[in-house]
Formats: structure tokens, C-alpha cells, sequence
């Protein structure tokens, strides 16, 4: 592993290994907001399928859909951060 990140020292110059490292923890931290919206994009499709099936239950499926998606939100509101942390307060 140092190997690799020793390669990619040398051919981006001036940067350390400490900031590459931070820069690769946020790309990998970035893609914790594709889970989440995969995840409200299928509770989606979902809410639509039981509202079309009985449509007198609209109103508590839409209430556990928010919820829901408000419970989904917040892990990518998370990995945001944590990707925000690594680019700007890792000493470089």
C-alpha cells in the first residue's frame, strides 16, 4: 500500500503522502452518498407501488416515507462531512 502511494506522490510532486491519503479518505468517504440515494430512490419506487395498490393508505405510507428518507439522509450528510473534514482541517 505504501508502494502505491509513494507512485501516486511522484507523479502528482509537492504533495505529501499525509494529503494524499486525505484526499483518497474523502473520494472514499464522497461515496457514501451513493448508498443513500440508492437506498431513498428504492423506498421511493416502493412508496409509489403501495400507494398504487391501495391508494386509501396515501397519507401513512407518504408520513413513513419522510421519515424514512430523513433516517437515509443523514448517513449521507455524514459522509459529507467527514469527506470535508479530510480535504480541509488534515495538516498537510
Amino acid at each position: 500500500m505504501t508502494d502505491v502511494l509513494n507512485a501516486l506522490v511522484q507523479a502528482v510532486g509537492e504533495t505529501t503522502n499525509n494529503a494524499l491519503g486525505a484526499y483518497i479518505g474523502a473520494g472514499l468517504a464522497a461515496i457514501g452518498g451513493l448508498g443513500a440515494g440508492m437506498g431513498q430512490g428504492y423506498a421511493a419506487g416502493k412508496a409509489c407501488e403501495a400507494i398504487a395498490r391501495n391508494p386509501e393508505m396515501e397519507s401513512r405510507v407518504r408520513t413513513m416515507l419522510i421519515v424514512g428518507a430523513a433516517i437515509a439522509e443523514t448517513s449521507a450528510i455524514y459522509a459529507l462531512i467527514v469527506a470535508l473534514l479530510l480535504i480541509f482541517v488534515v495538516p498537510k
